[in-house]
């Protein structure tokens, strides 16, 4: 069995045993930087931090670390690390609604070669490896094969980082597209852009594990990414990086201009 198709069973095994049983069923409390924990991402992680490098023997850098265990992981990856987001979309999680994701990447010299996410409430299952393609539950991704024209398009947008004013009220009085979405779980925006099923995608700044599958993924689809201050988006900086993306050049081409000269 490949490496990929590895990762992708242990997802669906860690999601059986111990995500979807304490769907609805768990508290939470709030991390120092406001953000949602439950014992389900705690969970999670340590299923994910035991059972990776049985796989490929690397280190495991989870969202649920400390700041300054996150970092030293970061400094001294060798030959490879990966990185988790045990749930994506916790808010989501706690609350009810089917729309939330396990995340693993693979990270080599600070690109990510492979990425897989799985949403268990729907059983989705997207992956890809650097130079292989990206798919969904085994069928090539895009799904979707045409986009919208821009003043169709569909926007996924989370604007919570977002430093730039102009651009903000830009987005809200101008916008270029025809409608926007926000779904409160990152990694499967990125899906979703992958997809076909959004059309570009503005993001103020996700966190490594955020983007690290996911970006992998858009770009093995034939998508396009940069963040706001970066046209190569792999050379911003690792721990706050804002998105400017598109599902394919051609719309990515007329998004990342419009974003540009709207700052």
């Amino acid at each position: 069995m490949q490496v990929i198709e590895q990762v992708g069973e242990l997802l669906r095994d860690i999601a059986e045993r111990e995500v979807l049983p304490r769907f609805l069923r768990v508290g939470h409390t709030r991390k120092e930087d406001g953000s949602l924990l439950t014992e389900a991402d705690l969970a999670c992680q340590s299923a994910l931090e035991a059972e990776l490098p049985g796989i490929l023997p690397y280190p495991v850098l989870g969202e649920e670390m400390t700041r300054q265990e996150q970092d030293a992981l970061w400094l001294r990856q060798l030959e490879g690390l990966w990185v988790v987001d045990p749930i994506d979309g916790t808010t989501n999680f706690i609350n009810g609604l089917p729309h939330f994701a396990i995340s693993v990447a693979l990270m080599q010299n600070g690109r990510s070669t492979l990425g897989v996410i799985y949403n268990p409430m729907t059983q989705e299952l997207y992956c890809a490896t650097q130079g292989g393609g990206a798919f969904l539950n085994g069928t090539p991704l895009p799904l979707k094969k045409n986009a919208n024209p821009m003043s169709e398009a569909i926007a996924g947008l989370d604007l919570k980082y977002l430093c730039s004013a102009r651009l903000a009220a830009r987005l809200n009085s101008v916008a270029p597209f025809g409608s926007q979405r926000s779904m409160g779980s990152s990694t499967l925006d990125w899906c979703y852009l992958a997809a076909g099923r959004f059309d570009v995608y503005l993001h103020g700044g996700q966190r490594l594990w955020d983007y690290a599958a996911g970006a992998l993924i858009l770009e093995e689809a034939g998508g396009r990414l940069a963040s706001l201050q970066q046209d190569d988006f792999w050379s911003d900086v690792p721990w706050k990086r804002s998105v400017v993306a598109a599902r394919d050049a051609e719309m990515f081409a007329q998004w990342h201009r419009w974003v540009r000269n709207n700052q």
